[in-house]
């Protein structure tokens, strides 16, 4: 087990990696900021759960006094979901200063993927990464999700990209990083809330095997950088996309008049489509979570089972 400052990792993680057993890290922006209490505990812990009952060990990841934690108890778990958007959402730019000051913080896509990776997990189930944002053209915004899925050697298990993103602005930015978009059982991009898009997936792959030989390659042949492994909601969750369109442009409308950006836009745009379609999405992005959580866990699996990475990324 690797030995960094700042760095805690859990018994029952640390106790996984040294016995070989798969390992799939969480982040907690979707506790914290991502779900209302206390649905998003109960999520929390049903995800992990379901990491398990798929025969690997959950890593639930994020910063807590000052150290970065792979791997959360249910009590912390309690107490990120309970004080929700008070916690400090925390992408790469924050990680030392909320170490620094001591202070606690929800970590998103990009910021998991550095403290999974410091801790050794490769494999990271998550809701939908972030992208390039609609009107990025004039406002830059863009997330640092994308640069850190060039950069660090995790695969990152969604739905896709949140449907409230440019998709297709989204896939040029990881064609130009070198950042592999596979579909898992499709050949379109799934949206988030629905299976589907108007934009094609880079590779198909049809079972986790397959999924864990291309990363086992990757990585053994020392090239950096993680991959989007895209899993489409399951269809009895899958929402109408014209009922989603239509929330989207709303809450989109609703965020400018009220100059919501930055940091701030994902969450009220999510929360704000899931009031448009009287919680619906609430329920569908559970689900995806849960599919997702079941899929991380089956290539995690395959992928211990090809035995050790000859080069790191």
């Amino acid at each position: 087990m690797p030995r960094l400052p700042f760095l805690d990792v859990a018994p029952e993680v640390a106790h996984a990696m040294t016995t070989g057993l798969p390992v799939v890290a969480l982040e907690s922006t979707i506790i914290s900021h991502g779900m209302p209490y206390p649905q998003n505990v109960a999520t929390a812990m049903l995800v992990e759960a379901e990491v398990r009952a798929s025969g690997a060990v959950p890593a639930t990841i994020a910063i807590v006094n000052g150290r970065l934690k792979a791997g959360l108890s249910a009590q912390e778990i309690e107490w990120l979901g309970s004080r929700g958007r008070e916690v400090v959402k925390v992408s790469r730019r924050d990680i030392p200063f909320i170490v620094a000051a001591g202070k606690s913080g929800a970590t998103t896509v990009a910021s998991t993927m550095i403290i999974a990776a410091m801790a050794g997990i490769r494999i990271f189930a998550t809701g939908g990464i972030g992208g390039v944002h609609r009107g990025a053209e004039h406002s830059f915004d863009i997330s640092a999700d994308l640069q850190e899925l060039a950069n660090t050697p995790v695969a990152v298990v969604c739905a896709g990209a949140k449907s409230i993103l440019d998709l297709r602005l989204t896939l040029e930015y990881l064609e130009t990083h070198g950042v592999p978009v596979v579909g898992y059982q499709t050949d379109s991009l799934p949206a988030f809330f629905t299976r589907d898009s108007a934009f094609s997936v880079d590779y198909r792959l049809d079972t986790p095997a397959g999924i864990a030989c291309v990363l086992h390659a990757k990585w053994s042949l020392g090239l950096k950088g993680g991959m989007v492994v895209a899993n489409p909601i399951p269809e009895a969750f899958a929402m109408p996309r014209a009922l989603i369109d239509q929330a989207i442009e709303q809450a989109l409308h609703d965020a400018q008049v009220q100059k919501i950006g930055g940091k701030e836009s994902t969450p009220f745009l999510l929360a704000r489509v899931n009031e448009l379609t009287g919680g619906g999405s609430l329920a569908a992005n559970i689900q995806l979570v849960l599919s997702n959580a079941r899929l991380a866990a089956a290539v995690g699996s395959e992928l211990m089972a090809l035995g050790p990475i000859a080069s790191q990324g």
